[in-house]
This record gives C-alpha cells, structure tokens and sequence, in this order.
C-alpha cells in the first residue's frame, strides 16, 4: 500500500521493479524545430536555454558515459542497481531515425536500465520514428514524456509552442494505438490562465489515454521570453498555499490509476526568478502531502490501481 494519497512513479516503480529505481538525466545533442528556426528561433517562453535540461549530463559525453558519471554521482549517496535513461534536454526524437536508434540502443544495452523516458514534442514524432520505438520497446520500455503544458491555444500561442492541441490528440492516438506509454506535462500557473482553466486541461488529459502526467509548477527563469517579461513587469506567481490547493484539487480529477511522475519540479537555483520558495523542496513536499491529510483526500481513498 502506497503512503501517498497519489500513485507516484516511485510506487509504481517498486511493483515493477521491486525496488527503488533512479532517473538519469541525458542531453543527447539535440535541438527543437522551436529553436532552430523550422517553427521559430526563440524557443518556447519559459524554456530555458538548456532546452529543459538544465539537470542533464553533458552533450560532450556519450550516452554511455553520461550514464556511468550519473551512477557514480547518485553511488556517493545510496545504493542503487536499476535506472531509467531520461532523454530530457531539447526534442529527443527530433533526428533522423538511424541516429535515434543509436541513441537508444546505446542507453539500453546497459544492462541496468530497465527503461528509457524519451521527452519531445507532439509534432515531432513521424510515422517512421513511432515505429523505431514501437520495435525497440518490445526490447525494454520506452515511456514517451510529451510536453502540452495546457489545453488552452490562446494560451499557447503566448508562450510561443508552436503547435496547437489538435496536434497533441493525434499524436497521443497514435501512439495509444502502437501501445506506447504517454506521459503528459502539464505547466500550472502560466500567466492568464485560471484555476477553472488550469482544471480544464487535467479534466482533458484524465480522459484520454495517458498512462502517466507530470504537474509542474511555473518557474519563471533568468534568459527565458517569460523572464524578461517578468523582470519588466511582473505578473502573479503562486504562493506555496495556493499552488497547493489547486494541486491537490487537480490530483482529485485524476483516474486513481495513473502514475503521477512529478508534483512540483525543479528550477535551477541560478536561473529561478520566481516563485522562490520552490528550491526548498523538502519542505514544499512536507506542506503538501500535509495538506492533503488535512482536506481528508487520504480518509477512505487512497490514489492507488488496487483500491
């Protein structure tokens, strides 16, 4: 029995798996048709430059030895036997398919990963790219983590993503249809939206086919469209109190066997403009699985596929 009022990855990771399994950030070298001018050059507003890697190893290395340096640094604090390769930095499918599959496979014949979690984009997964991991997740899983950070395409088209919400249904679909586990990231907090609009997108998302969902607060960071926004005039970011209460209300709309991958997120220190409370992230997790204990959404219900 879980002793969070969600069903975590790291829950589910140990039924799979049996024990803790440890997530080791790659930078494989890619860019984004946001950036390198197909859509547009500026990226989307609240990306950073390190493409939402900023966590990665470095792009200097190989796969091979970003994973053994990520072993070795996590090694120094606990013991730990089995990995998930996270192809986070940039569009992680956004390259020809040879150079894909050498990726890939190249993080998969390491005989301690069990599964690789590919970040991109909905319009950047081809019929031939959909294929290469349908063939390579027969090897070992391939979660595919696909960022909509809202519903909303007004919304969008402010934050400069470059494609629209009908283009993530169909790439879902068909990815829903090869069998391919889809995990969805939602961004709460982006200027403008509200809660009712905030809600809208997890009701959307909790009836589709998606395995998994990451909810991230809004960082607003230092070098990013949003943070020079900010800087010159800045919008309303959440409190830790508000955050989590329309957190846990969108947890409550969630399908009680959905893997939850993220609650929060991170933002580098050094690049954080807001919310800074944020970096304090013992205590953020503290407060909010307080909370839920005392909104009583633990009493009778526990968010767990065996209840």
């Amino acid at each position: 029995m879980t002793d969070k009022p969600y069903y975590s990855v790291n829950e589910y990771l140990k039924q799979t798996y049996g024990e803790k399994v440890y997530r080791l950030s790659l930078d494989a070298g890619f860019t984004c048709p946001n950036r390198d001018g197909c859509i547009s050059s500026s990226g989307c507003a609240f990306c950073s430059a390190g493409g939402s890697g900023d966590f990665a190893g470095s792009r200097l290395l190989s796969i091979t030895e970003q994973l053994a340096q990520g072993k070795e640094k996590l090694r120094q604090k606990c013991k730990c036997h089995k990995f998930i390769a996270y192809f986070q930095a940039f569009t992680n499918t956004y390259a020809p398919v040879a150079k894909l599959h050498a990726l890939y496979t190249e993080a998969m014949a390491d005989s301690e990963v069990v599964a690789l979690s590919v970040a991109t984009r909905p319009d950047c997964i081809s019929d031939e790219v959909l294929s290469l991991i349908a063939e390579l997740s027969e090897e070992k899983p391939i979660w595919i983590e696909l960022g909509l950070q809202t519903i909303h395409d007004e919304t969008r088209q402010q934050m400069n993503s470059g494609f629209s919400y009908d283009c993530f249904q169909n790439t879902l679909m068909r990815l829903h249809e090869r069998n391919i586990p889809v995990i969805v990231h939602l961004i709460l907090g982006l200027p403008g939206e509200t809660q009712t609009d905030m809600l809208a997108s997890v009701k959307a998302v909790s009836a589709l086919p998606v395995w998994g969902i990451k909810l991230q607060l809004l960082h607003v960071l230092k070098g990013t469209a949003l943070g020079l926004q900010y800087e010159a005039h800045p919008f309303p970011v959440f409190t830790l109190e508000e955050y989590t209460e329309i957190l846990i209300d969108c947890i409550e709309q969630l399908p009680t066997d959905m893997v939850i991958h993220r609650i929060t997120g991170d933002g580098p220190r050094a690049l954080l403009l807001a919310p800074t409370w944020s970096t304090n992230k013992k205590h953020v997790l503290n407060y909010i699985h307080r909370r839920f204990r005392e909104r009583n959404t633990w009493q009778g219900k526990l968010f767990h596929p065996n209840t």
